[in-house]
């Protein structure tokens, strides 16, 4: 997979039935991520990687919408295009509340794959980027993302409609684990805080959709290395119609900790090596085929608090298999009909050391996806679908005296309608239903879901959305035996959305009514979350989430600089699992907000990136306080910092590196244990406190700086 691609430049004017030029039309490539707008004599100018017949649209408000095919061979100074007026007409408006969306419609672009990958601090991590958007809480000691009031497992992660049952590194307790997915594998990118598409179930709180490129734009290389290891990628295209991509990949942490002072001790310094391979064919002009595959191994051992007891170290040894197998097939039928179905298979397996325990993990995922949408009429569209998931986890203790296994089996049927409507130009609905089976479980659930958006001036729009989710409760209640049943979220969301050219702000309020959470009846809390003894669960448990979120983003205020903005808001209380009462848990921070800023250089080719974010102090257990969860950590702060520098190396165009994560060295605490006693407390940090990365990537196809 190439990761920079040959750009072509894109430019000419769009003028009215009167010859005149027209200011801020939106100009783009059908079907594509690339666009411009036109300035205040009618110019237009952008860039694309895309070659070949397309279509370049154009768009404005109070006009027809209009086209013309092009092909594109390389740069193209002179294309004209004419629109005819239409005073009632606006721009159609698309149903947002609780989604940010990333590289699926055209002027909508939250954050691109380039966003992503340039956000200083993210690491070029798909789900630390995330979370400088609203809603998303800061983590350095848990895997996962946390969204409004929720915790890991209410998020669900989704690669071409397929669930992704181990999205994220296995790691020790208390080491937060990098997610598996490059930006660059991704053409479009989703993230719903609340209130998703009946075409997803299964997560309370939020839902990544992230959705994979298709046919590269030519035949490349790629090669890199950094302070972690070495990696290599290509891709090979014939005709336009076939491709394959290969990756692949070492790393070995050892340099890198060599210089970063750790907060563990590594008896085994994380290594491991990983491969995939995409395969992409498109057997006509509206079909593509996919295949993905992906192998990883990952092997660490690191000294870290015993969860039973935080005042002593115990060894914990890992090696991680991991690997999944896509397929995906998406078809149109004219103009009426679209196909789309998909399959996939992921196994995962841990041989785990836990000081002297050996444990060994196992789970696996089969599940199939069909969806069919029909258009009715140029605002009416229907979809209609049904998948099937099928997955098991085990897990085999071995003690000196004795040896558990603990498993369950899980087949879950689902079918879901929605519609997408649009009466007129200033309304759009989205209502839908989900209904589902648990086999496990022997339940049925059925989820009614809607979701508005209202016209607010050219360039504004009111949103608003419901719906019901429900999730399987825990792995490791279920692992032992215990059978509660589903849990269950109703989401209420509004919002109001304004995007003028390269301006976005959103703010959005929000309540969760938690239902039917499971709870364990307990007179004592044990805050070790990776106990093995529990009291009988029920669905007893309950709680809220509330809150207001903020986002703004502005790439026109000072030129060559990209910046934005996110606050959130949350009061959530909850009683669950083994709580004592009602609480805010204490993987939440109330305050949570991020500046995100970019600046290129054009003189000496360079984008400076820095991140600050920032976190009021979170809830931990102190056994002395009769207000449980009653104490909270110190406010969290992190600034970070990253140079891009592009340059040109013989034929290979070069991108070298450079971050630094926490430059001010911030002593953050994520949560305090104490010992059996209560007398002595113990700071649960991340394993790193500041953190350094340098590398360099070779690529044979260029990277346009205007993309920057």
């Amino acid at each position: 997979m190439s990761l920079f691609a040959q750009s072509h430049k894109l430019s000419g004017s769009v003028t009215d039935s009167k010859n005149r030029p027209l200011k801020g039309a939106s100009v783009y490539l059908d079907n594509t991520l690339d666009g411009g707008t036109t300035d205040s004599n009618g110019h237009f100018q952008f860039t694309t990687t895309e070659q070949g017949q397309q279509v370049i649209a154009v768009s404005a408000t109070g006009y027809q919408n209009a086209g013309e095919p092009i092909t594109i061979k390389g740069d193209m100074t002179q294309i004209d295009l004419r629109m005819k007026a239409n005073p009632r007409q606006l721009e159609g408006i698309t149903v947002t509340a609780g989604a940010y969306e990333a590289g699926t419609e055209k002027g909508k672009t939250i954050l691109s794959s380039l966003d992503i990958v340039t956000t200083a601090g993210a690491q070029a991590d798909v789900v630390r980027a995330i979370q400088t958007l609203p809603g998303a809480q800061q983590q350095g000691t848990q895997s996962g993302l946390f969204i409004r009031g929720g915790d890991a497992t209410e998020a669900a992660i989704i690669v071409d409609g397929l669930v992704q049952q181990d999205a994220f590194t296995t790691t020790a307790p208390g080491v937060a684990g990098r997610s598996r997915f490059s930006p660059f594998q991704f053409r479009g990118i989703s993230f719903s805080s609340g209130g998703y598409s009946a075409r997803y179930g299964q997560a309370m709180s939020s839902v990544l959709d992230l959705t994979t490129l298709d046919l590269p734009d030519k035949s490349t290389v790629n090669l890199g290395i950094n302070m972690a290891g070495v990696y290599a990628s290509g891709s090979k295209l014939w005709n336009d119609k076939t491709s394959l991509d290969l990756t692949g990949s070492y790393f070995n942490l050892a340099p890198f900790y060599g210089i970063a002072s750790t907060n563990l001790d590594y008896y085994n310094v994380p290594t491991g090596a990983s491969g995939s391979a995409r395969f992409a064919w498109k057997p006509n002009k509206q079909g593509m085929f996919k295949l993905m595959t992906n192998f990883t191994r990952f092997s660490s051992g690191v000294e870290v608090p015993n969860p039973d007891s935080p005042g002593k170290l115990f060894r914990y040894g890992i090696t991680n298999n991991n690997g999944y197998l896509n397929l995906s097939y998406n078809q149109r039928f004219g103009s009426k009909w679209n196909l789309y179905t998909a399959a996939g298979y992921a196994k995962n397996t841990d041989d785990i050391e836990a000081g002297d325990i050996p444990i060994k993990n196992r789970n696996d995922r089969t599940q199939f996806r069909l969806e069919l949408k029909r258009y009715l009429a140029a605002k009416l569209s229907i979809l209609a679908g049904t998948e099937i998931q099928h997955f098991s986890y085990r897990k085999n203790i071995n003690l000196d005296t004795a040896s558990y296994d603990l498993d369950f089996t899980e087949t879950q049927e689902a079918v879901f309608l929605e519609a997408d409507w649009s009466p007129t130009r200033w309304i759009a609905i989205r209502p839908g239903i989900r209904a589902e089976h648990s086999e496990l479980l022997n339940q049925n659930t059925f989820a009614p879901r809607i979701a508005l958006a209202i016209r607010a001036g050219m360039y504004g729009q009111f949103g608003f959305s419901s719906g019901i989710f429900y999730q399987l409760p825990d792995v490791p209640y279920l692992q032992y035996g215990y059978r509660p049943d589903m849990q269950e979220a109703i989401h209420y969301i509004a919002n109001y959305q304004w995007i003028k050219g390269d301006r976005t702000l959103r703010a959005e309020v929000y309540y969760k009514d938690y239902r039917d959470l499971v709870r364990e009846h307990v007179s004592s809390y044990d805050p070790n979350s990776y106990r093995t003894s529990f009291n009988v669960p029920d669905n007893s448990g309950y709680g809220y989430a509330k809150g207001f979120e903020l986002f703004w983003r502005d790439k026109k205020l000072i030129k060559n600089v990209d910046y934005w903005v996110s606050y959130s808001y949350v009061d959530t209380r909850r009683l669950y699992r083994n709580y004592l009462a009602e609480v805010q848990p204490d993987f939440i921070a109330t305050h949570n907000a991020s500046l995100v800023a970019k600046y290129y250089i054009e003189k000496w080719t360079t984008q400076i990136n820095a991140t600050y974010s920032f976190a009021t102090g979170r809830p931990y257990y102190n056994p002395s306080n009769t207000d449980f969860m009653g104490d909270r950590t110190p406010d969290y702060h992190n600034l970070s910092i990253a140079v891009n520098y592009l340059t040109h190396i013989k034929k290979w165009f070069t991108v070298i590196y450079a971050g630094v994560d926490n430059v001010t060295n911030q002593k953050n605490v994520f949560s305090y244990r104490y010992s059996s006693d209560g007398s002595v407390r113990y700071p649960q940090y991340p394993a790193l406190f500041r953190n350094y990365f340098v590398g360099v990537n070779f690529s044979l196809t260029a990277f346009d700086r205007d993309e920057l």
